[in-house]
């Protein structure tokens, strides 16, 4: 297993070279918070999109989907508390200019030298001063006429004022919740980490909207849908916890929060939230709007603004806890190393790989044709360049599961050889029973956890 203090660096390396993670625009020295996703990439996270829907919308009858606008009026963010609060605490270095979190000074690193802490560099820090993170621009053509708009920071906002357009228009009944993916943007003030924080991200969120009183029964699910999810996705358990907010970490809205934290080489660091909002949110634009966000409730006859419970999850940041766990550095029987990217086979960007031995005796026909049978259900690539260790390779360091190979036996007796991307194992399968056999070996697939935890 590759060393902790490195394999981040390690992880980065691989996703630019077999193409999940470009920066962006590279070809003008990139841009700070920013990344493009390759090929691969985006494929990965459009799985992982996909069974997040999948788990929190299609497979629940108490939950339905929304696509917001990302351009919003500006009275939207004034009435939530973010043009007045979202902010983090910002110092600046005299010397060496250099912009800093006061609240994380102790992770951050002075720019001329690596090595020194902020201030540590002879450098006279600033008091802190809050830094609104909004982006901010103006709508129409002519700026000083035109209506101020926020560029979301969140995604939750859209859902709570279309709360009463889906009440109205659905035959959903509280409780239910209302699920959401979308951009969202963050002007940080530092980005750090790979893909971890960025200043143009993604999120998959859920408002639901619960009785009152029922709101701490809803939280304590929730906690628990959301963390099997994690390892639904093949996330080690391990490497997972819940760590519950102390109450002067809890936003003004909420009453409860606990977060999803992943180990990753730097740290237990946050991949979701769940968050009991309270009513904050709809009774705050139930005012500013000056429309009703109450449903009626059939027993009492009364009129209710609901309370709501927040999971709430980056794309992103899934993005790379699945990379990063998945991850691994393994020394073969013949001395050489071994890159590894243990996905579950249901986030492969590629579940199969097909190839023939050599490129001739009827060979790369007979895999075409089995590649084309394999593509109609599984995400398959044909290859028949370089040798096929080779071939094994590359496609073991992007994750894919399975290696199925066409030889001279084949052509005999019509069986291929099926490759295990975890185990390196190979067995012999017909070709007609090869799809049976792929679709059971994806079904039951578990990933090995080690239990550590420190």
């Amino acid at each position: 297993m590759a060393a902790e203090t490195d394999v981040m660096e390690k992880v980065v390396a691989l996703t630019k070279r077999r193409g999940f993670v470009f920066p962006t625009a590279e070809i003008y020295g990139g841009m700070s918070g920013c990344y493009d996703y390759g090929p691969v990439g985006a494929e990965l996270r459009r799985l992982i999109r996909d069974d997040w829907w999948r788990t929190m919308v299609t497979a629940r009858e108490d939950v339905v989907g929304l696509e917001s606008s990302i351009l919003m009026p500006a009275r939207v963010w004034e009435v939530s508390g973010h043009v007045a609060g979202f902010h983090d605490p910002l110092v600046d270095c005299k010397k060496c200019k250099g912009r800093f979190r006061a609240d994380t000074l102790a992770d951050a690193r002075c720019p001329e030298r690596p090595s020194k802490r902020p201030g540590e560099c002879g450098g006279e820090l600033t008091e802190p001063r809050q830094f609104n993170m909004m982006f901010k621009t103006v709508a129409g053509p002519v700026q000083e006429e035109g209506a101020t708009v926020y560029l979301r920071p969140e995604t939750a906002q859209g859902i709570f004022v279309n709360f009463k357009n889906v009440l109205e228009s659905t035959r959903v009944r509280v409780p239910f919740g209302i699920a959401q993916i979308g951009k969202a943007f963050r002007n940080e003030i530092v980005v750090r980490q790979f893909v971890f924080r960025l200043r143009e991200l993604e999120q998959m969120e859920c408002e639901f909207f619960c009785v009152p009183g029922t709101e701490d029964a809803w939280f304590e699910h929730w906690k628990a849908y959301r963390l099997r999810w994690w390892t639904e996705l093949g996330v080690r358990p391990s490497r997972l916890r819940l760590r519950p907010h102390d109450k002067e970490e809890l936003a003004h809205y909420a009453r409860g929060c606990v977060d999803v934290e992943y180990r990753f080489p730097f740290g237990w660091k946050e991949v979701e939230g769940i968050a009991s909002r309270t009513d904050f949110d709809l009774k705050a634009h139930q005012t500013g709007s000056g429309k009703g966000l109450a449903y009626l409730d059939e027993t009492t006859k009364q009129w209710v603004v609901p309370f709501v419970v927040e999971p709430s999850a980056g794309v992103d940041r899934c993005f790379l806890t699945v990379l990063v766990d998945a991850y691994e550095e393994e020394t073969k029987a013949n001395g050489e190393t071994r890159v590894v990217l243990h996905l579950h086979p249901k986030l492969a960007p590629t579940q199969v790989g097909v190839y023939p031995l050599v490129k001739k005796d009827g060979m790369p026909e007979r895999a075409r044709a089995i590649h084309a049978r394999l593509a109609t259900v599984l995400r398959a690539a044909y290859d028949e360049q370089a040798t096929v260790g080779k071939r094994y390779a590359r496609m073991d360091e992007v994750g894919t599961p399975f290696g199925v190979t066409v030889d001279s036996q084949t052509l005999v007796d019509g069986t291929v050889t099926v490759r295990d991307r975890d185990t390196m194992a190979q067995e012999r399968v017909h070709e007609d029973a090869l799809l049976g056999h792929l679709a059971e070996r994806i079904r039951t697939w578990k990933r090995a956890d080690d239990g550590a935890t420190a």
